[in-house]
């Protein structure tokens, strides 16, 4: 089985997203092809291998063969996403969960000493990036992480779960708990990195017109339940 102009893949296809394929290498390891090439592989193993020598929970990495190929652990365990659809998650824990991966992360120190204030910033933290494995949740697809201020991956994941949340999918009123959750005290979102994550996704190649169009009204949503004397 190949992939056109791409090396052969070792094994079955086990899921997509947006940008990327997974395949299956062995028990142990799996192959995630970026199907746009948008991403350096070799740069998120270098974030990947930095955080988890710091105790974060992302998966180990092996060397990339190429810019669009990373091989990396097999992880076995429902995203949160899907432990939400079995009923196995609820959006109270689900907020808290992702609310205390924020923290963690950002006190993994940045990777600039010249800048010892930033920190690492994963920049797409949200349910389907979080897989729950017996050993705890660990968190996957790091292709946008950078260093930077820690309230715009609040930010991010904010606007993330808020699209859901105006949106018309039977999943909103779960995402607007979740929401909630993840911004109840203390959080690190702020106005700045707000405005920067609403800029981004408006920008992002892989948004649809009609996310895209979601944007104000997240927004407001956001800034609704940021507020002192929320309900």
């Amino acid at each position: 089985m190949t992939t056109a102009g791409r090396a052969p893949v070792p094994g079955r296809l086990l899921g997509s997203g947006r940008t990327a394929d997974v395949y299956e290498i062995d028990g142990a390891w799996v192959l995630r092809r970026d199907r746009e090439g948008w991403f350096d592989a070799a740069a998120e193993a270098a974030v990947m291998e930095h955080v988890r020598r710091h105790g974060y929970p992302a998966p180990a990495v092996r060397t990339t063969a190429s810019r669009t190929d990373l091989v990396m652990e097999r992880l076995e365990g429902p995203t949160m996403l899907q432990a939400f659809a079995a009923g196995t998650l609820d959006s109270a824990t689900a907020g808290a969960l992702l609310a205390r991966l924020l923290r963690e992360l950002h006190a993994v120190p940045g990777r600039s000493p010249s800048r010892p204030e930033l920190r690492v910033l994963h920049l797409d933290l949200h349910p389907e990036n979080v897989i729950l494995t017996a050993d705890g949740p660990r968190v996957i697809d790091w292709g946008t992480a950078q260093d930077g201020d820690p309230g715009l991956d609040w930010g991010m994941s904010a606007v993330i779960l808020a699209q859901a949340a105006v949106s018309a999918e039977p999943y909103a009123a779960a995402a607007r708990a979740t929401l909630t959750a993840l911004l109840a005290d203390p959080s690190g979102l702020d106005e700045e990195g707000l405005r920067e994550a609403l800029r981004r996704r408006a920008a992002n190649p892989t948004m649809s017109e009609e996310e895209v169009q979601l944007l104000g009204e997240a927004g407001e949503l956001i800034r609704s339940l940021s507020a002192p004397g929320r309900s």
